[in-house]
C-alpha cells in the first residue's frame, strides 16, 4: 500500500509540473534569438537564391546552438567543434546506412549508446545525447531512398549541412566582439570536456539508453514502421535525460507525451501555413527561438514546439504526406519511447538500496 501511494504522489507531481513556469537560470532572449539566427538565416538565403533545399539541409546545423549555451563566448569556441564533429559524424553514418533498413536499425542502436556514453561521460550538460540521435535520424530520412533512388545527394547533403554547422559556430562566437565578453576568464579545454570517465550513475544512463534504444528500435521494425525508429528512441533517449533518478524519469516522460501531442496539434494547425515560401522561413526561426526561450522553465512547453519543427522539416525534405497520419504515428512513437524510457529506470537502485549498498 505505502508503494501504491508512493507512485500516486509521483505521478501527481508529474502532471503537476506540466502547468509550473519556474524562474531560469538567466536571461534567455540572446540565446534563442542566436539559435533562431542559425536556423533562420541559412534557409532564408539559399531560399531567396532559389535553392530552399539547400536552406532546409543547412538549417539543420542550427542544432548546434543547442549545446553549451550557457558557456561564455570563448568558452564555446573551445568545445562546439567538438560537438559539431559528433554531430557531423552521426549524419555521416546516417546517410550511409539510409539504403539498407536493417542496418539502419543496427547503427540507431550503436549511435545512440555510443553519443550516451560520450554526452555523459563528458559532462557535457543540455541538451545531452538526444539531438545527436535526432541527427542521424534525419539525415537518413533525408537521403533515404525513394522509388529506388536517393531523395538528396548524400554528398550535397553532407556539405549543406556541414556550411549550417560552420554557420551556428560563427554565431556563437559573435559576442567576443565585445571587449567585456573577450575579458571573461577561460577555463582550460579539459575542465569544459573532461576525458570521458562513467561513474556509477553514468554507466546506469548509458545502460537505460541501451535498453531504450534496443528495445525501441525492435519495435518500430516489427510493430510499427522502421523508417519511424529513430523518433520512438530519440522520444526514449530525451525521457531517460541527465540524471539518475526514478522520478526524474516519469516527469520527463509525461512532459514527453504530453508536449508531443499538443505539439503535433501545432503542426496540424501551421502546417498549411508552410506552404508558403517565405512563411515557412519563418515558421521554423520561430519555433527555434521558443524552444530556446522555454526549454530550461518546463520541458513540455518545449516540445510543443520541437514537435512541429521536426515535422515540417522532415516533410519539407521528404516531399509532405498525409499530415494527420503523420501526427498521429508521432505521438504514437513517442508515447512508446516514452513509456521505454521510464520503465528502464528500474535499472536505478531505489535510494534506500543504493544508502545500505
Amino acid at each position: 500500500m505505502h508503494t501504491v501511494r508512493r507512485a500516486l504522489r509521483a505521478v501527481a507531481a508529474a502532471v503537476r509540473s506540466l502547468f509550473a513556469l519556474p524562474p531560469g537560470p538567466g536571461p534567455r532572449h540572446w540565446i534563442a534569438l542566436r539559435a533562431a539566427a542559425s536556423m533562420g538565416i541559412p534557409l532564408a538565403v539559399m531560399t531567396a537564391l532559389g535553392r530552399p533545399d539547400l536552406g532546409l539541409q543547412a538549417s539543420t546545423g542550427a542544432f548546434l546552438a543547442l549545446f553549451c549555451a550557457g558557456l561564455g563566448a570563448a568558452e564555446r569556441a573551445r568545445v562546439l567543434p567538438v560537438v559539431g564533429a559528433v554531430l557531423f559524424g552521426c549524419a555521416m553514418l546516417g546517410t550511409a546506412l539510409a539504403p539498407w533498413h536493417l542496418l539502419t536499425a543496427v547503427g540507431l542502436v550503436v549511435v545512440a549508446i555510443g553519443v550516451s556514453a560520450f554526452a555523459f561521460g563528458s559532462r557535457l550538460g543540455p541538451p545531452g545525447p538526444v539531438f545527436f540521435v535526432l541527427m542521424f535520424g534525419l539525415s537518413g530520412t533525408i537521403t533515404g531512398l525513394r522509388d529506388g533512388v536517393r531523395a538528396t545527394d548524400p554528398a550535397v547533403f553532407l556539405s549543406a549541412l556541414g556550411a549550417g554547422l560552420l554557420f551556428s559556430y560563427v554565431l556563437a562566437l559573435l559576442p567576443l566582439l565585445r571587449r567585456a565578453e573577450r575579458a571573461k576568464p577561460v577555463r582550460p579545454f579539459r575542465e569544459l570536456l573532461p576525458r570521458l570517465w562513467l561513474g556509477v550513475g553514468e554507466q546506469q544512463l548509458v545502460l537505460r539508453v541501451a535498453l531504450v534504444a534496443a528495445l525501441g528500435t525492435l519495435i518500430s521494425v516489427i510493430w510499427l514502421d522502421p523508417l519511424r525508429a529513430y523518433w520512438t528512441v530519440t522520444a526514449g533517449v530525451a525521457v531517460v535525460g541527465l540524471s539518475a533518478v526514478r522520478s526524474h524519469s516519469l516527469a520527463r516522460g509525461v512532459h514527453r507525451t504530453a508536449g508531443t501531442l499538443l505539439g503535433a496539434g501545432l503542426y496540424l494547425l501551421i502546417a498549411p501555413l508552410g506552404e508558403h515560401t517565405w512563411v515557412f522561413v519563418l515558421l521554423l526561426a520561430a519555433l527555434q527561438f521558443l524552444i530556446e526561450l522555454v526549454v530550461v522553465r518546463n520541458y513540455a512547453f518545449a516540445l510543443v514546439f520541437i514537435t512541429p519543427l521536426v515535422l515540417l522539416i522532415t516533410a519539407a525534405a521528404t516531399g509532405g504526406g498525409d499530415r494527420f497520419a503523420t501526427a498521429g504515428e508521432r505521438v504514437l512513437d513517442t508515447a512508446v519511447g516514452s513509456a521505454l524510457a521510464v520503465l528502464s529506470a528500474l535499472v536505478h537502485r531505489p535510494p534506500r538500496a543504493a544508502a545500505e549498498r
